[in-house]
């Protein structure tokens, strides 16, 4: 299962924030202001996740994104040349994320929210391309709903009953 929540108890977790949103509620007594902060939490090596943080100051925003993303950690499956092991598509309700391996020396070329994605990740080599909506949010979990379904070689050969050779080939 790639899908797994992996416990951060043991990981050494970096964070980034993607964006920051006031957000506005209108009650009788007038406006009650809040903010909203998206957070991106990785350990270079494999393992990122996404969390919304919601509260009325943003350092308890971003705390608290900081905690919902370590809850939704995914396991990234990456090649040799710290690249993604095959091409995929990341959707996430209107977004859509094209993702391409790249060979050593590529980069990382991709927009904000899928460039911080992938440097959270630990990706050095990548291609990405973001189709349909633009929203930062979005974005973010195309990018992680993406890199969750990429499968390493040796799992296409155990699912196939083949040597890993045979799948390289």
């Amino acid at each position: 299962m790639r899908n797994e929540i992996i416990d951060a108890s043991g990981l050494e977790l970096n964070d980034k924030l993607v964006s920051i949103k006031r957000v506005t509620k209108v009650v009788k007594g007038g406006r009650h202001m809040r903010f909203s902060a998206l957070v991106v939490v990785g350990d270079g090596n494999g393992h990122v996740g996404a969390g919304i943080g919601k509260a009325a100051e943003i350092p308890e925003a971003i705390r608290k994104g900081k905690e919902d993303a370590t809850k939704h950690l995914v396991t990234v499956a990456r090649d040799e040349n710290e690249s993604i092991t095959h091409d995929q598509i990341g959707k996430y309700g209107s977004a859509v994320l094209l993702m391409k391996r790249a060979p050593q020396g590529t980069g990382v070329i991709a927009g904000g929210p899928a460039r911080i994605v992938c440097d959270m990740a630990g990706i050095k080599n990548i291609r990405t391309k973001s189709l349909g909506s633009n929203n930062k949010q979005n974005v973010v979990q195309a990018a992680i709903a993406g890199l969750a379904g990429l499968k390493s070689p040796e799992e296409v050969a155990m699912n196939r009953g083949k040597s890993v050779a045979d799948i390289r080939a």
